[in-house]
């Protein structure tokens, strides 16, 4: 168990509303759950029961009611949820219509935008009755190669009012990357900006948006957002239209179609780093429940709260924060550097919005502790009741630097989950402690347990991350997979009927839960598996180090660990050095964790969503193909590990 950094008050788990939401369930039937381990094992225990209660509690607007929660709880994949009901995504994040402030947004020039509510519903309104004006029909797709900005999430409502599928990408994805992802779905209209700020500086989207056209033959229309200037020039691109021309002049009220709970609403997408991205199309019902329940309880969201996380529309935490318009939150919104003009950034924005839930990675504040910025002695940060961080394992450093750097009374909810399920496995809870080192809790209603060897559940060992129970998140199928082979290989081969996510964790005693990294690229040296987020937990103690990789390689019949370090600037990668990170490792892990060599590199590669690639690090040692480079950041960076002579000598 790790060192306790928060307990909530009394006073705080009364007023919230995870504690609501077990009153309920203790006065429905006759329980008297007084812990969230209980109501945990109660939900999982009877999962038709705790998500016809979450439909209730959550207020889901529908124009029919469900004949039945869930058609056969022991079938995965293949699962129904909620037949004969029939609701609209776009309508129950539109369900307030009010002056309070729906959305704040802020780019790297720091002009502040604000839509109210009211506002909100009117852009929505005449977005989609220009698309309706188109003949767009359910099923259709519309994309987004768009900012983090408010124009994103008004396209996003409008054309998922209408039925159609949405899908967006980052703008700073190059050409390949948004063709093997919207080119296997042909979208027939595509939302834009002109381009983007980045470190201060104008980044044009629309001669790429010209040359990925040209080999996307199914878009009707191009809407292009002005952005960088307040009049681009589009003449060199096919069938576009700004958007303030092409939104209608007038609307009325927005016609939500009335559509099956499992009627599709996103294609998400792998990382795509061994192959094409995978397209997985979630539906409308599932995903707007789970996001809900992790909104409403997990986050403790109120109408009053201020929500922030960083993230671009390539990421799945945009999907899930945009959610937040359910509750009728505010959502604050960034875009750009995290760190222009100074990593005093997002904090100032903290203060200035009177953030009260702060969204990011752990990467960010890894790079954070690195700068020197001590949020909390230069912002005042008393709105801040919560700090959410996912991505990648969060380490006890990182935790300790939010209790002493940011807030002591803060729930620090390290949170984790996939894009797969556009929501998390395991995450907050408002009503438990924080542990250095530890996600609080197991999400409600996921049934998750960690399988060794054997494919037993365990307590207090290290193991795989499963779902032995249907969740309506999961994706309702995968895009271009008609026998389902590839939604199957996904998941199921390795445990028939077990949701294997392929992640390594380990639950413990009172339900928290640590992740220790991918599965595929555990570490196995003398047939000892260790995850990688124990050594860069050491690593990253290190103020010589900036970034760092670990791999393992194939060696003589056996697995040596090879640590790879990004140095930070002045510093060089000296035996002494060496020394130094070999003992650190040793001490505060194990010898086993050791690594065989210590190389200095230039870079680490990361994907487009900002997370580290060790497996395509760890082909590239090997000689194998990496098949699809394009799905990196920085991919021309493994080529400086493909001639690194060190790693053919003992």
């Amino acid at each position: 168990m790790g060192k306790l950094l928060w307990t909530p008050s009394e006073a705080q788990i009364q007023d919230s509303n995870m504690h609501r939401f077990m009153a309920g369930v203790n006065r429905k039937y006759k329980t008297n759950f007084t812990t969230y381990p209980e109501l945990w094992q109660w939900s999982v225990d009877n999962i038709p029961e705790f998500w016809a209660e979450m439909w209730e509690f959550a207020g889901v607007i529908a124009s029919r009611p469900f004949e039945a929660v869930i058609d056969d709880v022991s079938r995965m994949p293949g699962t129904r949820w909620f037949p004969g009901a029939r609701l609209n995504f776009a309508e129950n994040l539109l369900r307030y219509r009010d002056d309070r402030t729906a959305i704040v947004f802020r780019g790297e020039d720091q002009v502040r935008r604000r839509l109210t509510y009211a506002e909100l519903y009117e852009e929505v309104a005449r977005t989609a009755k220009s698309l309706r004006a188109m003949g767009l029909k359910p099923g259709d797709r519309v994309v987004g190669f768009m900012p983090n900005m408010p124009e994103s999430i008004i396209a996003m409502l409008a054309a998922t009012s209408l039925g159609a599928v949405w899908s967006s990408c980052s703008p700073d994805f190059g050409i390949k990357g948004v063709l093997d992802r919207f080119g296997q779905i042909k979208p027939r209209v595509l939302f834009t900006a002109d381009g983007y700020f980045f470190k201060g500086k104008k980044v044009d989207s629309l001669e790429r948006i010209t040359e990925i056209l040209k080999q996307i033959g199914t878009v009707e229309k191009v809407v292009v957002v002005p952005y960088t200037t307040d009049a681009p020039d589009i003449s060199s691109v096919p069938a576009a239209v700004l958007f303030n021309d092409f939104r209608a002049a007038a609307a009325g009220d927005i016609e939500f179609a009335q559509l099956p709970f499992d009627h599709p609403l996103y294609i998400m997408y792998s990382s795509g780093t061994t192959g094409l991205p995978k397209c997985m199309v979630q539906g409308a019902g599932g995903i707007l429940l789970q996001q809900m329940k992790e909104h409403l309880l997990h986050t403790d969201l109120r109408r009053e709260d201020h929500i922030f996380y960083f993230t671009t529309c390539g990421w799945m935490m945009w999907n899930w924060l945009t959610c937040a318009l359910s509750v009728g939150a505010t959502i604050l919104l960034y875009d750009g550097n995290p760190f222009h003009p100074g990593p005093e950034a997002l904090w100032q924005m903290a203060e200035d919005e009177k953030m009260t839930v702060f969204g990011t990675s752990a990467g960010y504040i890894a790079a954070l502790m690195n700068t020197g910025l001590i949020p909390g002695e230069k912002f005042d940060l008393g709105a801040l009741r919560a700090l959410l961080s996912t991505g990648s394992p969060l380490s006890i450093e990182g935790f300790d630097f939010v209790y002493q750097g940011v807030k002591p009374d803060i729930q620090l909810a390290s949170i984790s989950g996939g894009t797969d399920i556009n929501g998390c496995f395991a995450l907050g809870n408002p009503m438990g402690p924080v542990y250095a080192g530890e996600l609080q809790c197991r999400g409600l209603g996921m049934k998750v347990e960690a399988f060794d060897e054997n494919g037993r559940p365990v307590i207090g060992r290290q193991g795989e991350l499963v779902c032995t129970a249907p969740a309506p998140s999961m994706p309702i199928y995968f895009w271009d997979d008609p026998d389902g082979k590839k939604y199957h290989g996904a998941y199921f081969d390795v445990y028939p009927g077990v949701w294997r996510h392929g992640d390594y964790i380990e639950i413990n005693g009172h339900g928290g839960v640590t992740i220790y990294g991918r599965s595929d690229t555990t570490l196995n040296p003398g047939g000892v598996r260790i995850g990688t987020a124990e050594i860069y937990r050491q690593v990253e103690m290190l103020d010589e180090i900036e970034d760092s990789l670990v791999v393992g390689q194939d060696w003589k019949n056996d697995v040596r660990v090879i640590l790879f370090v990004k140095m930070m600037a002045g510093y060089s990668l000296t035996e002494e050095l060496k020394n130094k990170i070999r003992k650190t490792i040793r001490v505060n892990a194990s010898p086993r964790h050791v690594p065989a060599k210590i190389i200095a590199v230039p870079d680490v590669p990361y994907t487009l969503n900002m997370k580290k690639v060790e497996l395509a690090v760890k082909k590239t040692i090997q000689g194998q193909a990496v098949l699809n480079k394009d799905a990196l950041k920085n991919p021309e960076v493994l080529d400086v590990y493909a001639g690194i002579q060190e790693l053919q000598e003992d």
